[in-house]
């Protein structure tokens, strides 16, 4: 980080040079002498593309509502963060994703902007919503002929295509008619879509994933209430409805049985001809003893198995953790002989999406305490130990800069759950929304995140884990969620009162380290 204060000091005229850049520089891409500021003299720690296996995979990723706008035109129907987000108090300055950063008529652009990163392959997702209105029956041609033009744009700029069918954005339609997720009905509407995705798109679109970051649908959506649709139990959450003690179970169960579906789909009719791949991504912070204590020990692998074992268990063995199991007990859904078969083994790759970790603790089961997901784990949460904070934090209350943990997490897959081949599906830290060009472009502190994480990821594959690509999250600063646009998690700084994108720091250093020609 010292190497490059020294090197890249922000005057007035290192920002219009920051600023104008890839707008001006079309040089950058052919010739990577010549690609961003002070070229070749960012300290990328030693990475460079020949420190990874041969075909690994660099690419950025976003999500369709956070990134596309265009919410309510062209067709599209709402989904249940277009409705959650105008509740009152919802969404930080009452923020919404109607336009966010409009990368649905600003995506050429964003295209360019990889292209000169370096990068090869972008993680975006569908919008269920801007393809089927209704989540079923009428198709809206307008939607389709977006991903069209998106896919066939990526493709003549040589950037791959790793479409993801569902990022928290159910058709309200679905909701509405038969309470969505929580409806077993749910699983054939998603196979029908899924199914139609692959017909459309999968000439071009080598490269499927089914869900992202499905837990966290089913808890924060359904145990406290925090995400769409906000079901949870008065004492979980400040919700109208819900219930935290069984709906999160329901949920996640008809998530991996959609998902499963969707999969089948595409092995049975698509797969053999159109020669892709498919998986499912999922989140998992690594979860640390907090000491050495055996009940610690027990308290952070009950972390792991409600965390990322809640889906991957039953996608490798066929069931849920017994941890879950003996826990939860009547309120886990059970699967079916037939369901078993369908789950089990429906990955071609995992996506993992990996940011941070935290130490954990055994706490008491308490009477007082109310029954529902996250109390079922029995733990309890830390960010320190001995006084000595896990990591530095990042902008986000969840955040906490831990580079080992990513080795760590990935090393836990391998040995727990048979090496599958991973994507490190998102990786990221944020600043706050309110820093200001010149300065939200010094982002030497995203730098060292990306660098300390790759130098832990490199260790893991090193070691045998069969990681074969890694996405930074994201490509843009764009809407957030709950924290609206008070959150830049971008490589690329956006001007949300022009949309007009700069390229940050650590964008240059991607492009630096990306070099083709790169050696050391």
């Amino acid at each position: 980080m010292g190497k490059i204060m020294k090197h890249l000091s922000l005057s007035f005229f290192s920002f219009l040079f920051f600023s104008l850049c890839f707008q001006q520089c079309s040089a950058a891409h052919d010739d990577p002498q010549a690609a961003g500021p002070d070229s070749g003299r960012f300290d990328t720690g030693g990475l460079h593309r020949g420190s990874f296996p041969k075909g690994f995979v660099f690419g950025t990723a976003t999500s369709a509502y956070q990134v596309e706008g265009m919410a309510d035109k062209d067709g599209r129907g709402p989904s249940i963060w277009d409705v959650f987000v105008k509740k009152p108090g919802i969404v930080a300055g009452g923020a919404t994703g109607e336009v966010s950063v409009d990368q649905y008529h600003r995506y050429k652009e964003d295209v360019d902007i990889m292209v000169k990163l370096n990068m090869d392959a972008y993680r975006f997702s569908i919008s269920w919503s801007r393809i089927f209105p209704e989540g079923a029956g009428r198709v809206n041609q307008k939607g389709v002929d977006y991903y069209n033009r998106l896919i066939d744009y990526m493709l003549e700029k040589g950037i791959t295509p790793y479409a993801n069918l569902y990022h928290y954005d159910l058709p309200d339609a679905l909701e509405q008619k038969y309470k969505g997720l929580l409806s077993r009905r749910v699983v054939k509407d998603f196979a029908d879509y899924a199914d139609f995705c692959f017909k459309t798109f999968g000439d071009r679109v080598k490269n499927w994933m089914t869900f992202n970051e499905p837990r966290v649908v089913a808890a924060l959506g359904y145990d406290n209430g925090f995400f769409a649709p906000a079901r949870c139990s008065r004492p979980n959450g400040n919700c109208t409805a819900g219930d935290s003690t069984t709906e999160p179970y329901i949920v996640a169960h008809n998530l991996i049985l959609s998902h499963a579906a969707a999969v089948e789909r595409y092995r049975t009719k698509y797969q053999a001809t159109q020669k892709g791949r498919i998986g499912i991504l999922l989140d998992f912070v690594w979860y640390e003893p907090l000491t050495n204590s055996k009940a610690d020990q027990f308290a952070a692998q009950r972390a792991r198995d409600f965390h990322i074992g809640w889906f991957l268990h039953p996608i490798v063995y066929g069931e849920y953790p017994k941890t879950m199991q003996n826990i939860v007990g009547k309120r886990l859904p059970k699967f079916s002989g037939q369901e078993v078969k369908m789950v089990k083994g429906s990955i071609d790759f995992l996506g993992v999406n990996q940011y941070t970790a935290y130490y954990m603790y055994n706490q008491v089961q308490s009477s007082q305490k109310p029954v529902g997901y996250q109390n079922d784990w029995h733990d309890g949460f830390a960010y320190a130990r001995h006084g000595v904070p896990i990591g530095p934090r990042a902008n986000s209350y969840w955040l906490y800069i831990v580079p080992w943990g990513i080795n760590k997490a990935v090393t836990y897959v391998k040995e727990r759950y048979g090496n599958p081949t991973m994507i490190l599906s998102e990786n990221g830290m944020d600043q706050p929304g309110n820093v200001t060009l010149p300065g939200g472009l010094h982002d030497t502190l995203r730098i060292n995140y990306y660098k300390s994480y790759l130098i832990e990821l490199k260790k893991a594959i090193d070691n045998g884990a069969n990681v074969v690509g890694y996405f930074a999250w994201s490509l843009l600063d764009n809407f957030e969620w709950r924290l609206g646009y008070t959150s830049r998690f971008g490589l690329v700084y956006v001007d949300f009162s022009n949309l007009k994108r700069y390229p940050k720091m650590s964008a240059y250093w991607f492009q630096e380290m990306l070099r083709r020609d790169r050696k050391n």
